[in-house]
């Protein structure tokens, strides 16, 4: 059974022979041959009986259309908003609907992960994870990539880009089909067998969902789906997103939301996601959608006339609906104005997501980078900025993510080190002092955004090594190129090279938070910020974190407080050197607590902290499960 929303008549095209011909002057399609049926609200149904055979009325890679006769006489083709499979033709910018129905299914053979208490994920995209200038399969990423995520200590996956889209470059946020996965990388079962064998890695998979708005193409999207320019949005101006050139959903339809809300569900019972990560909810939650606005916290900014009361409610039966029928499923929220119970249950007033991301985090690293000498580092507007969260609305902290890679921009590591990346990476040769400025500080910046900055941890494909080169997808400005839109993986397989370092770091992190928990436990007490030793102390989960950002102070036998009393020894050191570290901590060293008081803690210790170095130290007397 198929269904439409509209107020146009609608009939089915199918070919009447195997003749697969797009045009429609007796080459094999028959645009009458199937008329809905009109129902109540809007809706057109078509119902399609099975074969004398008892086989599906419609063959597998069938190519279809429906054909929309509007009340001023036009007659419109277009593929379904409910396809589930949209390929595009050889040589053309042409997508055709196509009938995804295989004899034998793929089937999911391992269970879902439990839902984890410190989520750790990495943000990626399919067409981007080879190191060829080309567009990467579903089975690439399942064969090389799943293993090194595996290995890295994430335990999910946020897939951007999967949702189908006309332009790859949009890097996914154009969306055209919104049931259908991409078929630039590989069949809907390709993709089920990427989700399956993550499963069967413990690790989760997250789909980046972009309810906020809908690609402005006609022919292969849902704008002008019957004609006029209202059927799933608002007419124009309120329907039209002015910077993203795209249309803007009427989440007063009751229609609009089912066809919404069953995408959620449809995502989760195909294809076995884990959750989503809402895209651009800043736009849905006012009608300004965020254009040159500001947020400075203040509590007018989220209660009046500007909140769009519609989207508000959208999002809440949203994540009504998927932690009712889907209790271990995550939602993540990328909103930048800090919208007050976004992540508070729906029952107590709230929105409802499990995340938000902490979007400040990676601009204030950014602007760190960009205009302040090390020796300018502001140490407590940098505490303030990874602590600022709202107290019981969990956070993603991330360094940077994937708008930070892309071109326009730069990455941490393209900011610490930048053109010194292409020359001086080797191990082979001494460090120089722009390698070992960025080395210390790219891990020195992503250890203490993972300890101090929120309830989950994002990174982006790439960025954990330090990837040398922004990213960019073939465009008209770069000449259709794929040289930027690639992931390197074999720098980090060259064992002379630095990027294996960086790498090594990451995944020690993450293990090292995978064994003690900080990321599950309360926010951290901040015990010390040290604006002219440029020292930051904090203890989390009875984890003791220690920083000096100084870029040549190192401090002998410098005090520190930390609650817990016992016997404390280094469990990660970005100083070693198997890190690209300079090797001046013995980690044989024990430290034991003094019962004196100080800094706000019931004890300390002392130690010695090197310049732009991190330790992080753990109590043996202690059980950390958690």
């Amino acid at each position: 059974m198929l269904q439409f929303l509209s107020s146009a008549a609608f009939s089915k095209w199918i070919p009447t022979s195997n003749r697969t011909n797009r045009t429609s002057g007796g080459d094999g399609w028959d645009k009458f041959s199937h008329r809905y049926t009109k129902k109540e609200f809007g809706k057109w149904e078509l119902i399609l009986p099975p074969k004398h055979d008892n086989s599906p009325a419609v063959d597998h890679n069938s190519k279809l259309k429906v054909v929309v006769h509007t009340k001023e006489g036009q007659r419109l083709y277009r593929i379904s908003p409910w396809a589930k499979y949209v390929t595009k033709e050889e040589k053309a910018i042409i997508y055709d609907w196509v009938h995804w129905d295989p004899p034998q299914p793929y089937i999911h053979i391992h269970p879902r992960p439990k839902k984890p208490t410190s989520l750790r994920i990495y943000e990626a995209h399919v067409g981007i994870g080879s190191p060829e200038g080309k567009i990467a399969s579903y089975n690439n990423f399942t064969t090389n990539v799943l293993p090194r995520i595996k290995d890295l200590g994430y335990n999910c996956i946020q897939l951007m880009a999967i949702m189908e889209h006309a332009y790859y470059a949009s890097f996914g946020y154009q969306i055209t089909s919104f049931f259908a996965a991409s078929s630039r990388y590989g069949t809907p079962d390709e993709l089920k067998q990427l989700i399956d064998v993550a499963h069967s890695m413990g690790i989760l998979v997250l789909l980046d969902v972009v309810h906020s708005h809908a690609s402005k193409n006609t022919e292969d999207g849902l704008n002008r789906f019957d004609g006029s320019d209202s059927c799933f949005f608002h007419s124009p101006p309120r329907g039209e997103h002015s910077l993203w050139d795209s249309r803007l959903f009427n989440y007063s339809s009751w229609e609009v939301l089912r066809f919404l809300l069953s995408n959620l569900r449809w995502w989760l019972e195909e294809y076995r996601f884990d959750g989503f990560r809402f895209d651009g909810i800043t736009s849905m939650l006012y009608h300004h959608h965020g254009i040159g606005t500001g947020f400075t916290g203040d509590y007018s900014e989220y209660f009046g006339l500007q909140v769009d009361e519609d989207s508000v409610v959208y999002l809440m039966l949203a994540n009504h609906v998927l932690h009712t029928l889907y209790p271990d499923c995550i939602t993540v929220a990328e909103d930048v104005s800090g919208m007050p119970a976004l992540c508070r249950k729906v029952e107590e007033g709230g929105l409802g997501f499990d995340y938000r991301l902490a979007m400040a985090v990676p601009d204030k690293w950014i602007q760190i980078l960009k205009e302040l000498k090390d020796e300018e580092w502001n140490i407590g507007n940098i505490v303030h900025t990874l602590t600022n969260r709202r107290y019981g609305e969990k956070c993603i902290a991330y360094a940077e993510s994937h708008d930070q890679a892309l071109v326009g921009d730069k990455s941490l590591a393209f900011w610490l080190m930048d053109k010194e990346m292409y020359t001086n990476m080797s191990s082979l040769i001494p460090m120089t002092a722009i390698i070992d400025r960025g080395m210390q500080l790219h891990k020195m910046i992503r250890l203490i955004t993972h300890g101090l900055g929120g309830e989950g941890y994002l990174n982006f494909m790439g960025n954990e090594f330090g990837h040398p080169e922004w990213l960019d997808f073939p465009r008209e400005g770069n000449n259709q190129s794929y040289h930027y839109a690639r992931r390197q993986f074999n720098l980090v397989d060259m064992d002379h090279l630095r990027y294996r370092q960086l790498y090594a770091f990451d995944r020690d992190m993450n293990r090292t938070e995978d064994k003690y928990g900080w990321l599950a436990a309360p926010p951290a007490f901040v015990s010390a910020k040290h604006e002219e030793d440029k020292v930051i102390v904090f203890d989390r989960a009875n984890v003791l974190f220690i920083f000096n950002f100084h870029p040549n102070k190192s401090f002998q036998d410098y005090r520190v407080a930390v609650e817990a009393p016992g016997k404390y020894k280094i469990k990660l050191d970005s100083d070693a050197v198997q890190y690209g570290g300079h090797g001046r901590l013995d980690h044989n060293t024990e430290f034991f607590t003094n019962s004196e008081p100080f800094n706000g803690r019931s004890n300390s210790i002392k130690v010695y902290i090197p310049c732009r170095t991190a330790i992080v130290l753990a109590n043996e007397e202690i059980d950390y499960c958690y």
